[in-house]
């Protein structure tokens, strides 16, 4: 990408797409263009089609997505699916039309088998049963996969797709019906220290691994791949380290500063047992990760709850 080339960020004001701006802007890039939701609705195929035609960007980074956690994903089951296929497909299919030069699209780890071996290699998708509570996004965004490489198969388009693991970072989601779990810690934590409540209460057994990546880090491999890859298939980014729910929450616990007990409500559904990501291919292209976990929390929650 050139420095003075047009890119477009779909999803923005997202966590992710902020801070793909963020890093093209630290990197000298000075022709981003971007639209809000209310400004262009991605599920409009009329709307988005006028925009590429009157844009004609060079290169697309679609981070847009309707996205939430356990309870949203399983409570908006239609929603998830229609809104995130008629995103993409509009978005893909018109970078096509007016001729982008590279496309990066974002999906998620949850496209991988509930039960898949571990860590996870790009070549697991698809042969399994997905996790059902979120059957219907990892259906979207495996679509999105499926779509780039059937762009790229049948009229050459240099789209490429990303999987991130679990994200974490500014301008996450802290609403506790439909944000993911370690924003929805934070803030359980936060309140509850300011409350001066005796005790925490945290969905599950604590049992299930997870691994998580800071979006600043995330945002960073997206530009390299977007800069050094050209391939076929899509890439894995995440840390391959992980941790249990349960030491998650004490981490949370000790950041915020909270003295209370911890809860674990094993009514609550756990989701996937463990998704960790396989690097090698991420690692192989020459990039790794910079921000440890720990110092990660402790910058989100500096930013989100404690600086004015």
């Amino acid at each position: 990408m050139e420095k003075n080339a047009k890119i477009y960020v779909a999803g923005h004001r997202g966590m992710v797409g902020s801070a793909i701006v963020k890093d093209l802007q630290a990197r000298g890039f000075n022709n981003i263009v971007t639209r809000t939701s209310t400004e262009l609705n991605l599920i409009d195929q009329t709307a988005v089609a006028h925009f590429f035609d009157q844009e004609k960007p060079e290169y697309v980074f679609l981070a847009a997505a309707k996205v939430g956690g356990i309870v949203a994903n399983n409570t908006y089951r239609a929603d998830f699916l229609y809104e995130n296929l008629m995103i993409q497909s509009n978005v893909i299919h018109e970078s096509y039309n007016t001729g982008v030069k590279k496309l990066l699209f974002l999906g998620s780890t949850c496209i991988y088998p509930k039960m898949a071996p571990q860590p996870l290699r790009e070549d697991y998708l698809l042969t399994g049963l997905l996790e059902e509570t979120n059957e219907p996004y990892a259906i979207a965004k495996i679509s999105g996969i499926k779509m780039c490489d059937a762009y790229r198969d049948q009229y050459g388009c240099n789209f490429i797709s990303v999987m991130p693991t679990n994200l974490y970072g500014l301008n996450d989601n802290y609403d506790l019906q439909n944000s993911h779990v370690l924003p929805a810690l934070l803030r359980k934590f936060h309140e509850a220290k300011q409350n001066g409540d005796k005790t925490v209460t945290v969905w599950g057994s604590g049992s299930p691994l997870r691994e998580f990546l800071h979006a600043t880090d995330m945002a960073n491999a997206c530009v390299y791949l977007m800069l050094h890859y050209n391939d076929r298939g899509f890439v894995n980014i995440g840390t391959g380290k992980e941790i249990s729910i349960k030491d998650l929450a004490y981490l949370v616990k000790d950041t915020v500063g909270f003295d209370g007990e911890v809860v674990f409500d094993t009514t609550k559904p756990d989701g996937t047992p463990r998704k960790l990501t396989d690097t090698t291919k991420l690692n192989g292209l020459g990039w790794k990760h910079s921000i440890e976990l720990p110092d990660g929390i402790a910058k989100v929650y500096r930013e989100k709850f404690l600086e004015v």
